[in-house]
């Protein structure tokens, strides 16, 4: 059971936070967003609003994509060690969350795929390697999918193909247990209320129990609790898993189930860590039957649900190692 569920669980509503960032927004948003470092920090317009991005380096474009409940400060690692290897890293923001446009829908998985596309063109790249974890591997992998000429390689952390994703969440009753999350999410607004709820004491404790023996210092666990009660961040990040589930059965999602068929022709990175509590190994191995192309499988040992924060050592030379290998595109 995951602290979602036990928060839950008592069927009474925990209190919304007495305090947090103010909704008159601009400027304290961009003070909890627009973190210093060696990157800087700009808006990009793309698929009709307006993206956060930080970069840093130059050559080829690498585009980072976060996963929940998390935002471009997670690839602060990748980020210095791709620039140092030549490329140009981009970490941005998803739409509806950090410091990017929160719009009143577009969150299905096509849509949040084309602001990754779009973004790309905006930087005005011809393609660009996307590195995807959680909900950014989901995207990665549909962007792919859907605009493979702007896609030059894939990698993709903690999350299986879609296709295998929606099997495992329908057939494999561990799965089903071990991301019960998403079924909590299809609840109208307690949600959104629970992860903000005492300073986002929730979001917090996610964070902590999907890591693995590598435990997230405070004070970067203390920067996520803060982004996320950025007025209306916490539904804005529900929002595409609310997606996932009801349109199974709809034939907005039929449709896109059927549209992810198609192979992913790009060279492809797939990286895992052994311990991840939520999303199974068992499910994310195999998705290879998806690409065509080179197809790679690394599991780190010892990790968790976020690898590149728990060893960014490791997973940086891994991301390097593979960006930097002529092999895969032959």
């Amino acid at each position: 059971m995951t602290a979602l569920d036990a928060d839950s669980s008592s069927g009474t509503l925990p209190p919304a936070p007495a305090s947090g960032p103010s909704a008159s927004g601009n400027g304290s948003t961009a003070s909890l967003v627009r973190l210093d470092g060696p990157w800087t920090h700009r808006d990009v317009a793309a698929n009709g609003a307006r993206f956060h991005i930080a970069e840093l380096g130059e050559g080829p474009l690498v585009l980072l994509l976060h996963g929940f409940p998390q935002f471009w400060w997670t690839w602060r690692h990748q980020m210095t060690a791709l620039a140092d290897a030549g490329y140009r890293a981009v970490a941005m923001d998803l739409r509806g969350v950090g410091g990017s446009d929160r719009t009143p829908r577009g969150y299905d998985p096509a849509n949040l795929a084309l602001d990754i596309t779009g973004v790309v063109r905006s930087l005005g790249e011809p393609d660009a390697a996307l590195v995807g974890h959680d909900l950014g591997g989901y995207l990665a992998w549909t962007a792919a999918a859907m605009r493979p000429k702007l896609v030059r390689r894939l990698v993709v952390s903690s999350m299986p193909h879609p296709r295998r994703w929606r099997a495992a969440m329908l057939s494999d009753f561990a799965q089903t247990r071990a991301g019960s999350y998403v079924w909590g999410f299809q609840r109208p607004w307690v949600p959104e209320r629970q992860l903000v709820a005492d300073d986002a004491a929730l979001t917090g404790r996610l964070i902590r129990e999907w890591s693995g023996p590598r435990q997230p210092e405070d004070k970067d666990v203390d920067t996520y609790r803060r982004v996320i009660q950025i007025p209306s961040t916490a539904h804005c990040s529900i929002e595409p898993y609310r997606w996932m589930v009801r349109s199974m059965a709809r034939p907005d999602g039929l449709q896109f189930n059927r549209r992810m068929k198609a192979p992913v022709r790009v060279p492809t990175l797939h990286l895992h860590g052994a311990l991840d509590p939520v999303m199974r190994t068992r499910s994310a191995a195999g998705s290879g039957e998806y690409v065509d192309a080179p197809y790679r499988w690394r599991l780190f040992d010892g990790l968790g649900h976020f690898p590149h924060e728990e060893d960014p050592a490791a997973f940086s030379t891994e991301l390097v190692s593979w960006l930097q290998d002529p092999e895969q595109d032959r």
